[in-house]
């Protein structure tokens, strides 16, 4: 049986012809960043162009498997965070970084350059007000034509899944921390 491969029988369109969605990985529950990199893999595999952006990791996170992983496939992923910020101790400096990120994220998003840009917990700094949530919402809306965007993290804002084409809530069932008391595993979470 002579079997088609996938980028012959579903090509990549060129830009103006494709559909650019904006999807949305939210909820209480594990995934919303795994389901986000699956997206790159797959985006990798048609040579497609990447951006990452993550705006409560740090660049401790750069010997995390998905930073190797990403930078073995020439994707650069670009933390832009302090950590975990309901850990921080000094809340204006998230705030300050959120806002730097953002100076870094808005141009890519008006860039044509990427054909996916992955806004990685996006949701925080919307929620806790350090963004201005219309002016995202709008330079997203103002994206290239053709360009992806994923906006993951808790507590999206309604109006982030208004603006969505697709919009996915990850809930908690089980987790081997409360469970079993098993913490991060390399290759899993880190």
């Amino acid at each position: 049986m002579n079997k088609i491969p996938l980028k012959e029988k579903y090509p990549l369109l060129p830009r103006e012809e494709r559909t650019g969605l904006l999807i949305v990985n939210t909820g209480n529950g594990k995934g919303k960043t795994t389901a986000a990199l699956g997206v790159l893999l797959r985006a990798a595999g048609y040579d497609m162009k990447i951006a990452m952006f993550q705006f409560i990791k740090s660049s401790a996170a750069l010997s995390n498997g998905e930073h190797i992983a990403a930078k073995e496939l020439g994707i650069n992923i670009i933390p832009l965070g302090d950590g975990f910020t309901w850990l921080s101790e000094n809340i204006e400096e998230d705030k300050k970084l959120a806002e730097e990120g953002w100076k870094l994220v808005a141009p890519a998003l008006q860039s044509d350059e990427y054909d996916v840009v992955i806004l990685d917990e996006l949701t925080y700094p919307l929620t806790f007000g350090w963004l201005d949530k219309n002016a995202v919402i709008q330079a997203i809306k103002n994206r290239p034509k053709g360009m992806h965007v994923i906006a993951t993290g808790r507590n999206a804002p309604p109006e982030l899944i208004e603006a969505a084409d697709l919009a996915t809530e990850m809930h908690l069932i089980k987790h081997p921390f409360r469970e079993k008391g098993i913490g991060a595993q390399a290759g899993i979470e880190l």
